[in-house]
């Protein structure tokens, strides 16, 4: 299974297993040089960017889900995201280009792929995919919650996978719907 076959695998399985919406926002942390066998920031491969987004992209475009592609540290990871996505969820915008060497081949990848691209300071995920520990959490709603995926890796890069719930209230007395887990 080549790395585009296995973006898209990871994604079909987390979609399904977070229970994400159509028009809800998927965040991706991808480090490139990770998937090569690299040490995360010193090896930006543009074209496994490209495999890597086109296998996540095409699923979540199925289910109508709005991609929120992660920068590197360089560009305080911010957000590349789809301007209808930053209107509709007031998300705080920023003035960057994501570039290779600063935000990182795959939010420059989305950057080129998106109708409208913007950059927003931060988002708050129903599902997330980190590719090669990215650190995407500070993007995740609460209450992020680890999800195991049958693939662990995509190329070289170990990957981690999250979905969001809702906060339990009510203490031992409470009873929780099953269906919102």
């Amino acid at each position: 299974m080549n790395i585009k076959e296995q973006a898209m695998e990871i994604t079909r399985e987390l979609v399904k297993i977070s229970k994400i919406k159509s028009g809800e926002i998927f965040v991706v942390g991808c480090s490139s040089s990770e998937i090569m066998g690299n040490k995360i920031g010193t090896n930006s491969d543009v074209d496994a960017a490209k495999e890597v987004f086109e296998g996540i992209y095409s699923v979540l475009q199925e289910h109508g889900i709005y991609l929120a592609a992660q920068c590197c540290e360089h560009l305080n990871r911010a957000l590349v995201i789809e301007q209808e996505a930053a209107e509709k969820f007031n998300l705080s915008q920023v003035n960057a280009i994501p570039q290779k060497k600063a935000g990182g081949s795959f939010a420059t990848t989305a950057y080129q792929a998106f109708s409208s691209p913007v950059l927003v300071e931060e988002v708050k995920a129903k599902a997330g995919m980190d590719i090669g520990e990215t650190l995407i959490g500070m993007h995740m709603a609460p209450v992020a919650v680890p999800v195991r995926c049958s693939l662990r890796s995509i190329g070289e890069a170990r990957v981690n996978c999250a979905r969001s719930r809702l906060k339990f209230v009510g203490g031992i007395r409470a009873i929780y719907n099953e269906d919102l887990l």
